[in-house]
């Protein structure tokens, strides 16, 4: 008989360590989405995280019954490409924002200047680009620190409101620690594998890639080390306006999905 208790409670301590390593697990999350196919909306509906989003207030799209686009790079490293995007961004007039890391700041500093100097955003990518779901909330705050002061002192940009969590990877603690530090955290709801630089397909296909997800309100997500994107771009951005859309800056960005809940609203 004591045996079998003995065995009971084994079996119970055992099963309370599963259940605690699946909460664990459970609680980290890889941005990711169903794609905008023929202009329907796109849809984060079935990926277990909506909630948490709107609870902190990040941004996933715009407006979804208006015809603005939101151009976002996410600029981890320098590829030779980003003079070429800025110069398209020039001619286009058209706004964007440029998520920054570390080794971009300390390797990329006219260009950060150029990209203030046009009018751009400089958005927070992380000092070391880490996986954010593993870092205490001190960590947190040092990896975002340390780019928007060096970003201010290279650009004299005070205020740094965006973040792009390094390869969309987050969790609760990430989401609240830097809401709390002023930042929204901007995902996409248009992208494409553009990043491997080693699988770049030329520039038709960024084309098609791009303009088959348009949809209103699109936040899209390039990475400026794709030479198919930077040689895309020009295209990309006449054929949106044919559309009839309008690119906008993320400070324009008034309706957004998920909206902020009353709970998001109350952690700031």
């Amino acid at each position: 008989m004591k045996m079998l208790r003995v065995l009971a409670a084994i079996v119970i301590l055992l099963s309370a360590m599963q259940m605690s390593a699946v909460h664990a697990d459970g609680g980290v999350y890889h941005f990711g989405f169903k794609k905008s196919v023929n202009g329907q909306p796109p849809s984060i509906d079935e990926e277990g995280f909506k909630g948490l989003l709107a609870r902190y207030g990040a941004v996933f799209t715009g407006d979804m019954g208006a015809p603005e686009l939101y151009l976002t790079f996410d600029n981890g490293y320098e590829n030779g490409l980003t003079s070429e995007i800025l110069d398209v961004l020039k001619e286009k007039q058209v706004p964007a924002i440029f998520f920054v890391t570390g080794h971009y700041i300390k390797t990329q500093p006219e260009l950060l200047k150029r990209m203030a100097s046009e009018g751009h955003l400089i958005g927070n990518h992380s000092w070391s680009h880490p996986d954010m779901s593993t870092l205490s909330a001190e960590r947190i705050k040092q990896e975002l620190d340390q780019v928007k002061s060096e970003v201010a002192l290279l650009t004299g940009q005070k205020e740094m409101k965006y973040l792009r969590a390094p390869r969309g990877i987050f969790n609760e603690r990430s989401l609240a620690v830097s809401k709390q530090l002023g930042y929204t955290n901007v995902f996409w709801s248009i992208a494409y594998k553009d990043w491997d630089t080693n699988d770049q397909r030329g520039a038709q296909y960024a084309y098609e890639k791009v303009l088959a997800q348009l949809h209103p309100g699109a936040v899209i997500l390039l990475h400026s080390v794709s030479r198919d994107n930077a040689q895309a771009l020009g295209r990309i951005i006449d054929a949106a306006k044919a559309k009839g859309y309008q690119f906008k800056s993320l400070d324009q960005m008034s309706n957004r999905t998920p909206a902020p809940s009353e709970q998001g609203q109350q952690t700031s």
